[in-house]
């Protein structure tokens, strides 16, 4: 389960990474639509800023101590975070698309799949994944593609993890292109 579902949140003691900060500042906007709907939300939110803070006062409060590796690190962790805001935003709109050519709306879809109303609204926000037995549903229901329903982010240590076991393998004839090699956005 991805540690920066919406269920997760209130679990995490402390950002390790530049992308988990980036996760984590990108989840904290995005609740603040939420928010203004649904108060439930707030204790997430606070206790987003905190982690957000801590690992601010932590990483980026002494430019001295600040290296090139560090900025490097930070501009690949917001260009990872905002091809992903911008993977779950389309879903979004195609499957709002989708559900408004067959005169239904986001509750029916709910009740289709069994979920009750806050928690599909997390769904279609990216908030929570889906699970495959939901995108399975939706992809024959409204014939949405796969690949428009699935993200196909690989988390940053397991794309690196990928990287180096293929450079390793002496009878590998795999052959990847640089788009391919980054494979936390392929």
């Amino acid at each position: 389960m991805d540690k920066f579902s919406i269920q997760n949140i209130e679990k995490i003691n402390s950002l390790t990474s530049e992308l988990e900060y980036e996760k984590a500042s990108s989840l904290y906007l995005n609740l603040r639509v939420l928010v203004k709907e649904d108060k439930s939300y707030e204790p997430i939110r606070r206790h987003l800023r905190g982690l957000i803070k801590d690992y601010e006062q932590t990483n980026w409060a002494d430019e001295d101590k600040i290296t090139d590796n560090q900025i490097k690190e930070s501009d690949l962790a917001e260009v990872i975070v905002q091809a992903e805001n911008l993977f779950y935003q389309k879903r979004k709109e195609l499957i709002k698309t989708k559900l408004k050519v067959a005169g239904l709306n986001q509750n029916d879809l709910a009740k289709i799949l069994g979920h009750r109303k806050g928690y599909m609204s997390e769904l279609i926000n990216g908030l929570r994944p889906f699970s495959k037995e939901d995108l399975v549903i939706i992809n024959r229901l409204f014939k949405i593609k796969f690949e428009d329903l699935i993200p196909t982010f690989i988390q940053q240590e397991r794309a690196s993890h990928i990287k180096k076991t293929l450079e390793s393998l002496s009878n590998n004839k795999i052959k990847l292109t640089r788009k391919d090699f980054d494979l936390q956005m392929a």
